[in-house]
């Protein structure tokens, strides 16, 4: 329950499950409690297990599940990717629970498993529910682990809206050197290969040399920030990139950009994508994965092929050139998210999940 996509899922769900008909606990497998799970603790006292696993498949670990689902009396074992869905439910047996499983996203690139083809179709015929969170999701999920399509259900991720606070956002933007009248172009990621965000970096470049009045605010930390950093230097863009490191309330960050960028080599279903969306920011993002299951083309941002510098200068250059067309795409962008991507009709369509016979 650190940072991260999966783990706001978790939260979503278990703070806004109804209370009248849901109680929720929280098991994790890698030894700690992160930041989410802390602050769910504090805020409304959810209780979080954890336990450390070793390597391998760790029997201990499911023997400590077996014991706190028959002891807690749980319905319902709701298991978040791979690792923790087998875990779940070789626990689960016996024990009078029903077992749903949710896919958050895949490899890139995609591989196939032999032991897959053995085991998924077994396990997926003694579970309560698969959920994929992107149709993108499913069909890795069907070709790749040989689950049955038609035991697949579609739930897209769902969170609360942003808020901002406008005399913050004004003094953030003074904090970070931000000058009126320059263009904010940026994203919130884990620095990382698969994020790509040399792409961002090299499309900035091009921007300035067209003469826009560009700053990029790179939000997040991660493994690729060294070579991010000297790919900086190296397109001397020391005074147009601004790097904000790990942030763990980005909102008034995302607040400042005037267009949200996603260029990755695969999604699932971006939550900072969504957040940007909750803020009427329009993007420009690389067709990939569930994204454009999201991003609706023309009426809340731009989809361009993957790695496509040319293409992605191009869109970013199409919104800025055309103010009406970037109106439009910020009042789709919010209209969107709250139609489709709000956690109260995420955790609606889980509710319906745990409870259908």
């Amino acid at each position: 329950m650190g940072f991260g996509g999966t783990e706001q899922v978790i939260r979503q769900v278990a703070t806004n499950l109804d209370k009248d008909r849901f109680e929720c606990e929280i098991a994790c497998i890698d030894g700690e409690i992160g930041a989410i799970g802390r602050a769910m603790e504090a805020e409304n006292g959810t209780i979080i297990h954890f336990r450390q696993r070793r390597p391998g498949l760790d029997w201990k670990i499911i023997y400590w599940l077996r014991q706190l689902i028959k002891h807690r009396h749980f319905d319902i074992v709701h298991c978040h990717q791979y690792s923790p869905y087998t875990y779940g439910w070789f626990a689960h047996w016996g024990t009078g629970a029903k077992v749903v499983f949710t896919e958050h996203g895949r490899f890139h690139p995609d591989r196939y498993r032999k032991k897959a083809r053995l085991i998924n179709p077994l396990i997926a015929h003694t579970t309560h529910a698969l959920v994929a969170i992107s149709s993108a999701t499913r069909d890795a999920l069907v070709e790749y682990e040989y689950f049955p399509r038609k035991k697949i259900d579609v739930i897209y991720n769902g969170i609360a809206p942003l808020t901002v606070n406008p005399e913050r956002r004004e003094s953030l933007a003074n904090e970070l050197g931000i000058q009126p009248g320059e263009i904010v172009i940026g994203t919130v990621a884990r620095l990382d290969p698969v994020k790509n965000q040399a792409l961002i970096l090299k499309a900035t470049r091009a921007l300035l040399d067209e003469g826009y009045p560009i700053r990029l605010l790179l939000v997040g930390d991660g493994p690729e920030r060294r070579n991010l950093e000297s790919l900086t230097k190296d397109l001397k863009l020391d005074e147009a990139v601004i790097f904000a490191g790990f942030q763990e309330n980005p909102a008034d960050f995302l607040s400042l950009m005037d267009i949200f960028l996603l260029p990755s080599f695969t999604e699932g279903t971006s939550m900072t994508l969504l957040e940007a969306m909750s803020l009427g920011i329009p993007t420009v993002a690389t067709r990939v994965g569930g994204t454009p299951e999201i991003v609706a083309e023309d009426k809340t941002g731009i989809l361009v092929e993957s790695n496509d510098l040319s293409e992605f200068a191009i869109a970013i250059r199409t919104l800025l050139d055309h103010p009406g067309k970037k109106k439009r795409a910020e009042m789709g962008a919010k209209a969107r998210f709250e139609n489709k991507f709000s956690a109260k009709e995420m955790v609606k369509q889980y509710q319906f999940i745990y409870t259908v016979p």
